[in-house]
């Protein structure tokens, strides 16, 4: 039959138990009065947006498994989905059970995520989070033994007070679990966020960028050693296992946002330009607009085809695929001068068909990415298509 063109739908479930301190998306800790309701108002969103085939499903949050598990249930009935489709649960190791994963996977759910952060009880403390280490080879055994094979572990390094070998634990011990993916992101001091105003305040250390960097590099090889390839700056996977949903959000793919905060993305075939869009940030607000009829979206953010191409660029520049040498966006002289240059600094590597980052490039990578947009946006200036 025909393939399916990839899209994703991704909910935003805004309900925590407890507000990590260096969070700040778009959750909430005294809503839970507010979940049936909420839950109607995706499933209504979801009728009347007709949405094509879903190639891919993510449930993000907040905490998803904290909702009843037949309530995320109920969303993921009302979405059509291809066959094979990827539907993945980012799960707090506190709110998930063995019944709970069985719910799931009778649901549809084939592919779970695990915030664990930490091994190491003194550096969850200080981030805030509330589980036991412990919890996560329970989560995982549970969600194995519901027949989810698919585990995904998020990671977080460069906690104030998280010495290597501490960092050497958490990752000796995730590895012990043998996901089949692992993300591993540097912790970003957000202000506003608790952690934010302490380290503002001069109560908490900021993170360390030469520690932070050597972090990666050790997380990076041992990763490498159990057979996980990276496949994304902050993301590495056994082959074949890697994250169909956010291999979407960087090739550039269409994706729907469910509930309040969700973000989508729609491409225009006829320009080449594309739409970003948001919805509005609360659950009361999300919930009335379902209920009046009216529009969930807050606001988008429209690009031509020359803006859509370097958004591309810089996307796909985070990838081990890369950047296509003889692509249209980076066939430009300017670009093609500006990636010899990257090149002779050791910071990516040029295979003859394709711009990879080195390691290096990839702990410069927003500066890598600043650069090939430059040089894009150059290139677009001299052709005068702006």
């Amino acid at each position: 039959g025909a393939v399916t063109q990839p899209f994703g739908v991704y909910v935003h479930v805004p309900f925590c138990a407890a507000r990590c301190d260096y969070c700040d998306f778009a959750t909430w800790t005294d809503r839970a009065h507010l979940i049936d309701e909420y839950v109607d108002a995706c499933v209504r969103d979801i009728e009347r947006r007709a949405l094509p085939l879903a190639t891919s499903v993510f449930f993000g949050g907040g905490t998803p498994s904290l909702i009843d598990a037949h309530l995320l249930a109920r969303i993921l009935d009302a979405i059509d989905r291809a066959p094979g489709a990827e539907v993945t649960v980012e799960c707090n190791p506190d709110s998930v059970d063995a019944a709970k994963f069985a719910t799931y996977a009778a649901a549809g759910v084939n592919r779970v995520s695990l915030g664990v952060q930490s091994m190491r009880a003194h550096v969850l403390l200080e981030l805030g989070r509330t589980h036991d280490p412990a919890n996560v080879a329970r989560a995982v055994d549970a969600a194995r033994g519901a027949g989810i094979e698919r585990l995904n572990l998020d990671l977080i390094y460069g906690t104030p007070g998280e010495r290597p070998a501490d960092w050497a634990a958490t990752l000796d011990a995730a590895l012990a679990l043998e996901p089949t993916h692992v993300s591993a992101y540097a912790l970003t001091v957000e202000p506003g966020t608790p952690l934010g105003q302490a380290v503002a305040a001069g109560e908490r250390a900021a993170p360390d960028d030469d520690r932070q960097a050597a972090a990666y590099e050790f997380a990076d090889d041992r990763f490498a050693g159990a057979g996980l390839e990276w496949y994304e700056i902050s993301n590495w996977a056994v082959p074949g296992e890697e994250c169909r949903h956010n291999l979407l959000y960087w090739e550039g793919g269409e994706y729907a946002g469910i509930g309040c905060a969700a973000h989508g993305h729609t491409r225009d075939r006829a320009t080449g330009g594309s739409r970003r869009w948001w919805n509005v940030r609360t659950p009361e607000r999300y919930i009335a607009a379902v209920a009046a009829g009216d529009s969930v979206e807050a606001a988008d953010d429209c690009l031509d085809a020359s803006l859509a191409a370097g958004e591309r660029l810089m996307l796909a520049l985070r990838t081990r695929a890369g950047i296509k040498l003889e692509g249209p966006d980076a066939d430009l002289p300017e670009v093609h001068q500006c990636i010899q240059d990257l090149d002779a600094a050791g910071l990516v590597a040029c295979d003859g068909t394709h711009v990879v980052l080195t390691r290096r490039g990839r702990l410069l990578a927003n500066e890598v990415g600043a650069r090939v947009l430059g040089a894009h946006e150059r290139a677009a200036d001299a052709a005068g298509t702006r």
